[in-house]
């Protein structure tokens, strides 16, 4: 399949599904939304023009088909102190620097640093959004009429059940519109997306940032721009590899990274904040029957549409609809079976992911949770690596000589064990080191060589190094210090 037919089959082959998923997605992205702008500093439109240009931008240019880009509390979080010391026009620019530079880590392929991310992280990152998710809808469950509870049990109740009747339309927009019609003709007295704040009430304008085009500019924006840049390609490539899993289709990450990018530019471009892909919402368009590009699409213009021709409706629809959608994903994005794997997986796999979630809920920062687990990973695989180093050794009782052979990954994690392994107190008139079944990669490696060859010759020994392969030659007649006058690559066997 050529690439334009692919691209088409994105935006066709699941029209309804993907139109009703997109309304679903709508409707919950309003009151997160206006949410982030609080956090921020910012008035609600920023939110929520940011959103709409968010998502129908990166539905076009995006490489995940089918998740939800748009403002986000891990890329509004980052922006408040630049909002409140230098004001609006500043974090419009910073999300234009942003977009550039995510621009760049797409064309320079930095979608491919995902591969370093291993199953556990991923797992963590997975169960920590699902609590913070849960965690998010807590202020809204508490201090709150009676009455708010009953109608979220009997969201969550229409949201579970209702697929036993049709599934032609998505339950959550089932949920919504049956506790929306209810609490209107029943007057209950609950809060609704209204009291969150002001909805604009006109088209966004297309303005460049008002702020001086100078070094002092550059110096100021610079630091929240490679911050933000970083965060939201961190929080879309990860969400782009959960919605991989969930559809059992593969993702491009670097388009992503450049698709993510136009879109913040755009965003900034109407005035709005920089944003990323969102889990939660990901969740529910993929639940609802969302799997193309139209579904994002549908996501970021139906929530234009709300805002500005359907704003008297909107503002009368109880949050206890959406409360009852955002538990719904809280509980389905959550992976369950990781508590029972907890048992049978290796402990280092259980730790990497349990660290993850505990870094990512006590800091709420994505971003220093999975840089968490990522690092605790490479330490962990790290020194399963070096323990699987071996050196044995052999004497010639007729001859007198010692053959050692090192079997596995010599690297600074394994190069004391592999020193480890040679007697330098016992004298030996020749010493073969056997390295055919060993790799050496890096100068640490190197150096450990080095050591060992030079205490041997200090004790007497005649020493070779045998069997060295083509790329651990390299390293060694680069760096090593033992035989400069014989490079090892022409000692090859």
């Amino acid at each position: 399949m050529t690439r334009s037919s692919r691209y088409l089959r994105d935006w066709t082959s699941h029209i309804r599904a993907d139109v009703l998923a997109g309304i679903v997605v709508a409707l919950a992205l309003i009151p997160e939304a206006i949410g982030f702008s609080v956090i921020a500093g910012v008035d609600p439109k920023v939110g929520l023009f940011a959103s709409f240009a968010i998502a129908c931008v990166s539905a076009v240019v995006g490489g995940r088909p089918g998740m939800i880009s748009a403002a986000t509390a891990a890329t509004a979080v980052v922006m408040v102190s630049l909002v409140r010391d230098h004001g609006l026009q500043y974090l419009f620019a910073a999300t234009i620097l942003m977009g550039l530079i995510q621009i760049a880590a797409g064309l320079l392929k930095l979608g491919r640093v995902m591969r370093f991310v291993s199953r556990s992280v991923i797992t963590g990152f997975v169960n920590a959004l699902a609590i913070l998710i849960f965690m998010a809808q807590v202020p809204e469950l508490i201090g709150v009429p009676l009455q708010t509870y009953p109608m979220i049990a009997a969201g969550l109740a229409i949201i579970y059940l209702f697929p036993r009747l049709t599934k032609a339309v998505p339950s959550p927009l089932a949920a919504i519109a049956a506790l929306t019609l209810f609490a209107w003709w029943s007057g209950m007295d609950l809060r609704t997306v209204g009291d969150l704040g002001e909805l604009p009430s006109s088209l966004p304008v297309f303005a460049l940032p008002q702020v001086p085009l100078t070094l002092e500019t550059l110096q100021i924006i610079l630091p929240y721009s490679l911050t933000l840049a970083a965060v939201g390609l961190l929080e879309s490539l990860l969400t782009a590899q959960i919605v991989d899993d969930m559809t059992d289709t593969l993702s491009n990450k670097s388009q992503e990274c450049v698709g993510q990018g136009t879109s913040n530019i755009a965003s900034a471009l109407i005035g709005g904040m920089g944003g990323c892909a969102m889990i939660g919402q990901s969740v529910i368009n993929v639940t609802s029957g969302g799997r193309g590009r139209l579904s994002t699409f549908v996501a970021g213009s139906f929530l234009l549409f709300l805002i500005l021709v359907l704003d008297g409706l909107v503002r009368i629809i109880p949050m206890a609809a959406l409360v009852a959608v955002m538990i719904m994903v809280s509980i389905g994005t959550f992976s369950w079976r990781s508590i029972l794997d907890l048992r049978s997986n290796p402990r280092s796999s259980s730790a990497v992911m349990l660290a993850t979630v505990v870094t990512v809920v006590a800091t709420h920062n994505l971003a220093i949770g999975v840089l968490v687990g990522v690092l605790l990973s490479g330490v962990f695989f790290a020194g399963k690596v070096a323990r699987l180093v071996h050196v044995t050794m052999r004497e010639d009782e007729v001859s007198g000589s010692v053959t050692y052979t090192v079997t596995g990954q010599i690297f600074f994690a394994s190069a004391e064990v592999f020193l480890r392994g040679f007697d330098f107190d016992a004298p030996a008139r020749a010493v073969v080191i056997d390295v055919s079944h060993a790799h050496f990669w890096d100068i640490t490696a190197v150096d450990a060589l080095d050591k060992a060859v030079l205490k041997l010759r200090k004790s007497g020994a005649e020493v070779t190094v045998h069997g060295l392969n083509e790329a651990s030659a390299t390293m060694v007649d680069r760096f090593a210090r033992h035989d400069k006058d014989e490079p090892v690559t022409a000692r090859l066997h």
